[in-house]
């Protein structure tokens, strides 16, 4: 955490886009009490602007082969915000099937949208309960003016944030301080105000725009998780790990692909640049076990454990949509190459004779 100083690939399937539009209306209806139809209806200041320009965003707008999974949206919490949305109580909520636009490719779907509330499970259990480390976060906290969510993903960092700083007490399936809104983050930010936090999780994405859209003494917050294992007892060889070699083949796909991870150092070290202007760069670093192989014979023992399990599954279930688009672009293999080959990281993702861990 720091503080500021003073293209689609084939073509749409119009029967599966109505059945995966209809699919995300049930989950919002189930999940949040929101039916679209009612609630949606205005347009974001990006989609505003979309339209202004007649340019439609992507994953994959510049060509560069990565889609940007987590970082189309943003989600907002403010003080004093109000917009005239039907249904929702003092609150603005903006969607629409720009979020579901996507592409087939090797068989998966690549969209905007996508559950990641077991991910964002697994770092309230990191952070020991708590939303993020930086001191808007902090129990009893002053909720600040502005609150940026990049990349929200299903929104549900923003929405927790929400219900734990609300401008008032208003009873709703919705904080009424959230606002969502679709966009590209590599376009160029146009927000009307700056921000008090902003908070970024697993996007190792440019950090062009947060100091110019943070207030005098705001904070940004990045929670990043490196690229690779690591083991302090030997139990992982690296020459031979196919763990090893799989986030390796990440690395080196993301290079060819011109849009390399960034390593956690090397952020905090951009950070602390003055030509950048951030002060008081702090970096915590905590492990996540690759499974439950972490002895539960202590407190902190089985808090890894769990934190093992989880953070595993999270990781098993993603393994696949990780690697399919990167491996078969920058390495020209094929579906069945990719399905083999992680065959045997499942199994040392699974196996708890091997003490492995990521940093985050």
């Amino acid at each position: 955490m720091s503080r500021s100083p003073e293209r689609g690939v084939g073509e749409i399937d119009q029967a599966k886009h109505d059945q995966l539009f209809l699919s995300l209306k049930a989950k919002l209806m189930a999940d949040y009490g929101i039916d679209p139809d009612r609630d949606f209806g205005q347009p974001s200041r990006g989609q505003q602007q979309q339209q202004q320009q007649q340019q439609q965003h992507s994953h994959d707008d510049d060509g560069d082969g990565q889609d940007e999974e987590e970082g189309c949206g943003h989600a907002t919490c403010e003080h004093g915000h109000s917009d005239d949305v039907p249904g929702l109580s003092s609150s603005g909520l903006s969607l629409s099937e720009s979020i579901l636009e996507y592409r087939m490719e090797n068989g998966r779907t690549y969209h905007r949208y996508k559950d990641g509330n077991l991910q964002h499970n697994v770092f309230l259990l990191t952070f020991d309960n708590r939303l993020g480390l930086a001191p808007p976060c902090q129990k009893g906290a002053e909720v600040p003016g502005r609150v940026l969510d990049v990349g929200t993903g299903t929104g549900i960092w923003a929405i927790d944030f929400g219900d734990e700083h609300p401008e008032a007490e208003i009873q709703s399936s919705l904080p009424p301080n959230v606002d969502f809104e679709v966009d590209d983050i590599e376009e160029e930010w146009v927000f009307d105000e700056p921000f008090d936090y902003i908070h970024s999780r697993l996007m190792t994405s440019s950090i062009a725009d947060w100091k110019d859209n943070l207030t005098p003494g705001g904070y940004l917050e990045l929670q990043e998780v490196d690229v690779g294992p690591s083991c302090d007892d030997g139990t992982l060889d690296p020459t031979t790990s196919a763990l090893a070699r799989y986030c390796a083949l990440l690395h080196d796909a993301s290079v060819m692909l011109g849009r390399p991870y960034q390593e956690i150092p090397k952020l905090a070290d951009l950070m602390r640049d003055p030509e950048v202007g951030f002060v008081d760069v702090e970096v915590r670093v905590f492990k996540w076990p690759t499974n439950g192989w972490p002895a539960a014979d202590t407190e902190e023992g089985r808090r890894l454990k769990e934190l093992g399990v989880w953070s595993g599954e999270n990781i098993v279930a993603g393994l696949q949509g990780f690697a399919m688009a990167p491996f078969t672009r920058a390495f020209g293999w094929s579906k069945e190459d990719v399905d083999a080959f992680l065959v045997g990281v499942r199994n040392e993702m699974r196996d708890e004779s091997i003490h492995a861990y990521g940093l985050v």
